[in-house]
């Protein structure tokens, strides 16, 4: 069994800063690519930033220059830092990975942690 756990979300002002963190615990052989996806109250959970095996980040447009992926292999975690907060980032933040555990690859995802930015 394996299981996501995130930790640093919380409330901030306008203009703030935070940090997430989220780290897989279990049977876990293999990670490729680790994620950090939102949902904000009445729109669809969507993609913020991935970072594959080779430490290629991606990010959507509207954090491009805010935030930055970054993983550590050895802990099996992935941060995201995330700068110069506005309102539209409120929302659940959810981390992701592609693992192996056992003999099967699959998507594993974390319980969401609540980040509110205040104006």
């Amino acid at each position: 069994q394996v299981s996501l756990v995130e930790s640093g979300g919380g409330l901030v002002q306008s203009g703030g800063s935070l940090r997430l963190s989220c780290a897989a615990s279990g049977n876990v052989f293999s990670i490729t690519t680790m994620g950090w996806y939102r949902q904000a109250p009445g729109k669809q959970r969507e993609l913020v930033a991935h970072i594959n095996s080779d430490d290629r980040p991606n990010y959507a447009d509207s954090v491009k220059g805010r935030f930055t992926i970054s993983r550590d292999n050895a802990k099996r975690a992935v941060y995201l830092q995330m700068n110069s907060l506005n309102s539209e980032d409120t929302g659940v933040y959810y981390c992701t990975m592609y693992a192996l555990s056992g003999s099967r690859w699959r998507d594993y995802w974390g319980q969401g942690t609540q980040v509110t930015v205040s104006s």
